[in-house]
């Protein structure tokens, strides 16, 4: 059997299966859940490099909660430390805690922890504790329930009307592309690598075809699905084509997914959000079982800002 990048979610078929979240209390806007939305009171620990954390990211800059909400960055380089707090271009130090490593919020939130230590990472500075560890949780609880201390509160990126084809839509895409391109890359068998990545195009090519006749995943106007799926595409041609070897065709290939692309990419603020530098050394730099050497490709040559030509579409049911 090939080495494993993490050996504990290593299945014995070659499989990768990810760790389950291991903080998942809730903040909510009356404080009926022991956490109550509040400006100032919460912090998120994230990484540029990683495409659970941007989802967060990205919903605190367009929900407007980056006053309400402190944000720190880690190194994109993980070494057998974890994530750590360095002085490098484009990460920041620890604003809440001073840490040095991520563990230490692990640690302080349960001296027993012995997982992997993730990214992103809500930190309560009251209860000086870990709220939550799932982007999922994170990234719904920002949508819905910080309205009072966001700029943007009216943004609605989990309409009711669309709530049940959401939550399926965002389950086959996690478990098919967002998660399966790290099945695939972190497969250690030729079979688990295949099944994993045909599973991965046969869904971006049922999205490419939604999106002939929709400007974005449920019409007219971008919501948390979209911006889930986003952070995939966007470091698909760059990472997950060569590294991972998610090969078939690259997102450039597809008419309309690298459209939609450009599209998202290009809304106000999105753009900030998005840093190939720490997104490549991360995943050619920390993964040394996939690339020992830890060469950083210089490619691929790729212009987001691009015109998109999705702006006419019709919206779609």
């Amino acid at each position: 059997m090939a080495k494993a990048q993490f050996p504990d979610e290593q299945r014995d078929d070659g499989s990768f299966a990810r760790q389950q979240d291991a903080f998942r209390d809730l903040v909510t806007a009356d404080g009926s859940s022991g956490y109550r939305a509040a400006a100032g009171r919460y912090h998120l620990y994230v990484s540029l490099a990683c495409p659970w954390a941007h989802r967060t990211i990205i919903v605190r800059k367009i929900k407007g909660l980056e006053d309400a909400i402190g944000m720190s960055v880690v190194d994109p380089i993980r070494d057998d430390r974890g994530w750590a707090f360095r002085d490098v271009p484009g990460a920041t130090p620890d604003g809440a805690n001073g840490f040095s490593y991520l563990s230490e919020a692990y640690l302080a939130s349960d001296p027993r922890y012995h997982g992997r230590v993730t990214v992103p990472v809500l930190w309560d500075t009251q209860t000086r504790r870990i709220v939550s560890n799932s982007d999922d949780d994170i990234m719904r609880m920002f949508e819905t329930q910080f309205d009072a201390v966001a700029s943007v509160p009216g943004l609605d990126l989990y309409p009711a009307a669309h709530r049940a084809e959401i939550d399926e839509l965002n389950a086959r895409i996690y478990e098919t592309v967002n998660d399966g391109v790290y099945q695939a890359g972190f497969a250690t068998s030729q079979a688990a690598y295949e099944k994993a990545a045909f599973r991965i195009f046969e869904t971006l090519d049922r999205l490419d075809r939604r999106l002939a006749t929709r400007r974005y995943l449920f019409g007219p106007e971008p919501v948390e699905t979209d911006w889930r799926l986003f952070v995939t595409l966007v470091r698909f041609d760059a990472v997950y084509v060569g590294h991972f070897k998610c090969n078939l065709r690259r997102i450039a290939d597809y008419p309309n997914l690298s459209g939609y692309l450009r599209d998202l990419y290009q809304i106000d603020g999105i753009a900030g959000t998005v840093n190939f530098d720490h997104i490549k050394r991360h995943y050619y730099v920390t993964h040394d079982d996939i690339n020992p050497t830890r060469i950083v490709p210089i490619g691929p040559a790729q212009d987001l800002r691009a015109p998109h030509g999705r702006a006419e579409l019709v919206p779609g049911a």
